[in-house]
Order: structure tokens, then C-alpha cells, then sequence
């Protein structure tokens, strides 16, 4: 389809009023917004925070609102438009830096108060108000549009609440506007979940009015301002039960068994602050809008918060990793193709992965099955990311089955995704190697075995790398980026880049035993396995590490990862390190002899059904010392990782291990939880374990160092 058709259905670019394009910042008198009217005295509202490629809504950019609107009720236009300069969405919330500066509960109200009176400034504006929304519109973001008359979306925007991720509830007006837009209990689920709405089922729910493609935004603001658009139906029926303070303790009483299964109360206040206030205040809007404000300071100085916003910014420096000195990538072209070796759960999930993040993907196996079956995945995993068929088919085109192994020689990155035997990977390696682009560079997905080893008859060994994934892949946010002493700058750098690229957290660590995930780990699973042995339940195991805040027990986290898996990087870190780990129990080889693997079998040390392990109700509780017996290990090998330099600082420490296995948030990291505890306390409690357990519990030599 050529021409002037074409033209007229493609979409094109975002519709800016009076702007004929993305106004820049830094143009007009304000910093942080650029302010026109059209031709039909329709203001159009355009917000760019200076100085980042996203907006947030910080101090600053609020100020300039504040009188912006005052400039606009005092020559008061026929509608005003609110939308983004931003390729990237509306508004990604509060800028998070801010919060760190505020020093008390008081200082905190005032901020809040003020941001409040700015919104209910844009509420009270004598004319139309509409939000235009592409992208993503989360937490301050939203409830900046939820004060609009209107909201307009465009295909493939987004809305959330995510402030739960931060200890907190919403705290600018959602926890009133939102349950009084869309059905209550709806409502409360997105604050409480944190979870996201994507365009159809906002429309759906009446959070957006329409949902409109961008050629047909002009029309669309135009019909509101002139008060012809078809509004979405509002909650109407299903809200006026809650009006009725005995419905919503009803409601309440459910939502808060719901939240407790997810966020237990006494490690995350946040949802129950927010229930007490739906609850408490719903049929008084004026006083929930202050008891919000109150409330929210409050959260934000628990520890609780305050730890979870750490693992905000953990997560943004491990992001920055991914960024490398322009010296290092000057000679480095960009990475178009990927190559995956072995089509596995591992591999296949990979190159999925890597195909829905844009790349062009070749994928070999020996066996047409197992690539079948990757790419049976693949779909799966688009349709769970709510991609559209044309999206999806997209998708499936760039993953290419191979099953000759073409592509090793037009790939950029080839990645080796073969099971974990040293002498499979160097067969693997010396077929590919000669085949390889020169400025390709080769990558291992193994989750223990030292690059050293695997690089021994490489002619170019400077472009190996390891890239290792952890699974399932699709969820774990973190890969670990493994260095080794000939590894080149620039290759680690397109390492690094590359697993931003895909989304994902790149952790900088070196080549050592277990790298720095499995190394911490693996002492964490021996001593359940310790524990199992002594005739402890599983369950009991398991509660004792859940009640702590893991996300799964390390009995049920074993049957996950697969027994044979932990027993071999078990059996490796015990011949290459020195930390007098206790002998495997017979039965537990004897388990993985018989092919009784964990949840990939059906059965482990649980027994499997529809992937859920099949527990007892009934045990009996755990050792009183199990909680420390369980993640004082995991805590002694974090401390030798830092003193072995295996990854640069415990900042990042802490990141990769709350990524990678989920280490309780709240608590903000192992190093973290350690300072919290006092390193001479685990110090102590380590000498004490010692001396009951055996030498396995031997602190290491970092409690006792400035190795940090």
C-alpha cells in the first residue's frame, strides 16, 4: 500500500495542538512545560521535564504548574489539553530523588499539602480538562490525569499504581478519584497489586472515555471541548454499595486476607494503611484526601519504605551498568542478530525473550521438537504481555528455527545455552568459533563454570563473555555479566548494553566459582538440605524463610532450580573453595539418580502437581535457630563475594540478590540486613552456629576487614 492511502491510515506522529511537533525543552519561558493555544482557543499543556528522557513529577515541575494554572484561569481558554513530549509515556509518577530529602513526618505533609493544592486547582478550572495519554501514565502520572474531565489513550497505553513497590499507597488524590471513576473494588486492586491496566480494560472499567488512534486525537479533543464526546459509563451501581461503611468493612475484611497472602502486614504496612482509610473515609472525600496526605508521610519514614525505595535505586544503578564509556563501544557495531545454542527450557526461553525485545533470533537444537517447543513458548509469552496477533506474528518472524546452525556465522552474539558439562560447552566452541563474524562476540550461559575453563582453546578468547540468565527468564529480572581477566573492554561493554537492551539488569561480576547468585545460594539450599536430613518437615523449613519475606521456602526453591542443578554447583564450590560445606546425604543422590529432579520431573522433595508442590497443612514448627542457620550461610558467602571482589560494592550486591532470588525487599539486601542486624551481631551469631554445627559456619574473614 503506497501513497496518499497509505499515508492516511499509517500512524503517524503525536498530535500537539498549536505545536507541529514535539515542542524542546529548554524553548519559552518555562523549564518544565510549553504552553500554545490553537486556533479554536483550546490550550494545549505539553509536559517535558528538562533533563531527562522521562517525566516525573518533581517539585520543580509542580511549581511551574501551580503558575501555569493560575495563567490559564485568568484568561481562560475553551478547553486545555494535558499531554507528553516524551516518547516513552505520559508520566512515570513522583520523581522518587525527592524523596529521600524529606527528613520528617511534617516535612512530608507539606510537601504532599502542596502538591494536593496543585491538583485541586487543575480539578477546579472553570473549563473541559482532558488528558491525552500515550505510554505508560503510573502513580503521580495518573493521578495527575485522573484530575482532568477527560482522558483520551492512545492504543497501547497503560495506567498503574505502583506505589505499593514502594511501602506505599497513592498520595495525590487516587486513593479518593480513582474508587469514585471506576468500580471500588476494582480500584482498590490496582492500588493494592500495584499491577498495571493496559488500554482495553481501562476503557472497559471507565478509567480512560476512549481510546483513540493518534490520527484521530485532533477530532477527539475537539468533541470534548465541545462537549460531545461519549464518556465512559462510571461506576454507577457497583459503587453505591460501598457508600455504606458496614460494606466496605465487608470488602475490607476480604481484600486484606487477599493482601496478606501477597505482603504480609508486618513486613508491608502500606496495604493496610490503605484499606483503613477506604474503609475509615470513603463516604468523605474532603477528609480522606487529608488523612491520605497523613498517612502517606507516615509510610514513607517506616524502614519498611525506606528500604524499599533502596531497592528503587538499586535497580537504577544496576540500569546504568548497562551504560558504557563511548571509548569502549567505538568499534563495536550494534547487535542485530542472536544466535542460541541449545533450545532448552534456558535457551529457548532466551532466544523468546530476545526476539520480543526486537532482535532477529536464530535458535539451534539438534532435536526439531525442542525448537518447536521454544517457539510454542514464545507465543505464549506474547500473548501474557498482551501483545496484538500483528504484534505477536512480529514476533514469531524474528525467531528463526535453525535447525543447520546457520547462524552462527551471520550472528552479532551467539549464545551457548548447553547443559552444564565442561567438555559439551568446548565441542560447542570449537565448531563455532572459526565460523564467527570477526567483531561477533561469544557468550556462555553457564550458571557455574569459570570462564578460565572454557576459554582454554579459544583462538580469540577476548570475546568471550559470559551472559548468565536465570530462570524462568521471562521473570527474573537480573542476568549476571561475568568477566574474565582476557575478556576485552569493549566486549564486556556490548555485554553489558546488550542486557539492557532486553530489558533486563546487568550484574557486573567476576569469574569466579558460582559466580556471585549461585555462590550466595548455594550455602542456603546445603543447610536446608542439613536441615531436611536432621528430620525436619519441609514445610516447617519453608514457613520459617516465608515468614522472613522470601517469596517461596528453600525446600520448594530446590525442587525449582532442580535437585541435579544444586548438586552439581554444590559439588563444585565444595572442591574449589574452602568452606568446609557438608557432605551430600546419599539420599539426596540417590534422588537425583533416579531422575526425581523437582518440579521439571514431578517430583523432588516435594511431589508436583499443575507446578505447584503439594504441601501438608500439618507439621511440626521449626529449630528455633533455623532462620539463622538458613541466611547467616547466605550472608557469610555475600560477605566473601565483596572481599573477593567478585562484584564491585555491596550497593550492587544487594540489587543482584533481591533480582535474582527475590531476597526479601523490605529488608533492602543482604548487606543491608546485615548493617541493620549489626555485622558484629552476625559475627557473633556465626561463631555460635560454629561452634554447635561445624565449621561450615566459619565467618568469614570480611566481618572483620574494611573489605567493603
Amino acid at each position: 500500500m503506497t501513497g496518499k492511502v497509505y499515508s492516511a491510515l499509517a500512524n503517524r506522529d503525536r498530535e500537539f495542538g498549536p505545536f507541529l511537533q514535539a515542542p524542546s525543552t529548554g524553548e519559552g519561558e518555562w523549564r518544565h512545560w510549553h504552553l500554545g493555544r490553537d486556533d479554536q482557543n483550546i490550550a494545549w499543556l505539553v509536559m517535558d521535564k528538562a533533563d531527562t528522557s522521562t517525566n516525573v513529577l518533581s517539585e520543580a515541575l509542580l511549581r511551574e504548574l501551580d503558575a501555569l494554572l493560575d495563567r490559564l484561569r485568568d484568561d481562560l481558554p475553551k478547553a486545555l489539553v494535558i499531554r507528553s513530549a516524551k516518547d516513552n509515556g505520559f508520566c512515570m509518577g513522583a520523581d522518587i530523588t525527592q524523596f529521600r530529602d524529606l527528613d520528617s513526618r511534617e516535612q512530608a505533609e507539606q510537601k504532599l499539602s502542596d502538591a494536593h493544592r496543585v491538583a485541586q486547582k487543575l480539578v477546579d478550572l472553570p473549563c473541559p480538562t482532558i488528558a491525552v495519554i500515550h505510554g505508560a501514565a503510573l502513580g503521580g502520572g495518573l493521578e495527575l490525569a485522573l484530575c482532568c474531565d477527560f482522558r483520551l489513550a492512545v492504543p497501547g497505553a497503560s495506567f498503574g499504581t505502583p506505589e505499593v513497590q514502594l511501602g506505599l499507597h497513592p498520595g495525590l488524590g487516587a486513593t479518593v478519584r480513582l474508587p469514585a471513576l471506576i468500580p471500588p473494588v476494582d480500584a482498590m486492586t490496582m492500588m493494592l497489586t500495584g499491577k498495571n491496566l493496559h488500554d482495553a480494560r481501562a476503557l472497559s472499567l471507565g478509567l480512560i472515555d476512549q481510546l483513540v488512534e493518534e490520527r484521530h486525537i485532533a477530532k477527539a479533543v475537539m468533541a470534548a471541548a465541545n462537549g460531545k464526546i461519549e464518556k465512559a459509563e462510571r461506576t454507577g451501581w457497583k459503587s453505591k454499595p460501598f457508600e455504606h461503611a458496614l460494606a466496605r468493612q465487608l470488602a475490607g475484611k476480604r481484600m486484606r486476607s487477599q493482601a496478606a497472602d501477597k505482603a504480609p502486614p508486618e513486613h508491608y504496612p502500606a496495604p493496610e494503611a490503605l484499606i483503613r482509610l477506604w474503609e475509615d473515609h470513603a463516604d468523605d472525600p474532603e477528609t480522606m484526601l487529608r488523612r491520605e496526605v497523613e498517612s502517606f508521610a507516615g509510610l514513607l519514614q517506616t524502614q519498611t519504605s525506606r528500604n524499599l525505595v533502596r531497592v528503587f535505586f538499586l535497580r537504577e544503578k544496576l540500569k546504568a551498568q548497562a551504560k558504557a564509556p563511548a571509548e569502549d563501544l567505538a568499534d563495536m557495531p550494534e547487535l542485530r542478530h542472536i544466535h542460541v545454542i541449545g533450545g532448552g527450557e534456558m535457551g529457548g526461553d532466551i532466544a523468546g525473550w530476545c526476539a520480543l525485545k526486537g532482535y532477529v533470533v536464530t535458535l539451534f537444537d539438534m532435536q526439531p521438537e525442542t525448537v518447536a517447543d521454544a517457539v510454542g513458548r514464545a507465543a505464549r509469552l506474547c500473548r501474557s504481555k498482551h501483545l496484538s496477533p500483528a504484534e505477536t506474528r512480529d514476533v514469531l518472524d524474528r525467531l528463526i528455527p535453525d535447525l543447520a546452525n546457520h547462524g552462527v556465522s551471520r550472528a552479532d552474539l551467539v549464545i551457548e545455552a548447553v547443559p552444564e558439562d565442561l567438555e559439551i560447552k568446548r565441542k560447542v566452541y570449537a565448531d563455532v568459533e572459526p565460523r564467527l563474524k570477526p567483531s561477533a562476540i561469544l557468550a556462555s550461559n553457564t550458571s557455574s563454570i569459570q570462564l578460565e575453563q572454557l576459554r582454554e582453546h579459544l583462538d580469540s578468547p577476548e570475546r568471550l563473555v559470559g551472559i548468565h540468565f536465570f530462570n524462568p527468564v521471562a521473570k527474573m529480572q537480573l542476568v549476571e555479566v561475568v568477566a574474565h581477566d582476557r575478556a576485552s573492554a569493549s566486549t564486556l561493554a556490548q555485554a553489558r548494553r546488550f542486557v539492557g537492551q532486553i530489558d533486563r539488569l546487568p550484574a557486573p561480576v567476576s569469574s569466579a566459582p558460582g559466580f556471585l547468585v549461585n555462590r550466595a545460594l548455594t550455602p542456603y539450599l546445603v543447610e536446608t538440605i542439613c536441615l531436611l536430613d536432621e528430620g525436619v518437615d519441609a514445610e516447617a523449613i519453608d514457613q520459617v524463610a516465608l515468614d522472613f519475606g522470601m517469596p517461596m521456602g528453600p525446600v520448594e526453591l530446590a525442587d525449582q532450580v532442580g535437585l541435579d542443578i544444586c548438586l552439581d554447583v554444590a559439588d563444585m564450590l565444595r572442591e574449589r573453595l574452602d568452606t568446609q560445606q557438608p557432605a551430600t546425604p546419599e539420599w539426596l543422590r540417590r534422588k537425583v539418580e533416579s531422575g526425581e529432579l523437582g518440579r521439571k520431573s514431578g517430583k523432588g522433595l516435594y511431589e508436583w502437581k499443575e507446578g505447584k508442590p503439594r504441601k501438608r497443612s500439618t507439621y511440626e514448627a521449626a529449630p528455633a535457630d533455623t532462620l539463622d542457620r538458613l541466611v547467616l550461610p547466605m550472608l557469610n558467602a555475600c560477605q566473601a563475594c565483596l572481599r573477593e571482589k567478585v562484584i564491585e560494592d555491596a550497593d550492587l550486591l544487594d540489587g543482584a540478590m533481591i533480582f535474582a532470588t527475590g531476597f526479601a525487599p523490605f529488608r533492602g539486601g543482604p548487606m543491608q540486613y546485615a548493617g541493620t542486624r549489626g555485622e558484629d551481631e552476625i559475627l557473633s551469631r556465626l561463631q555460635e552456629l560454629r561452634g554447635t554445627y561445624g565449621e561450615r559456619f566459619t565467618p568469614d574473614a570480611g566481618w572483620q576487614t574494611d573489605a567493603r
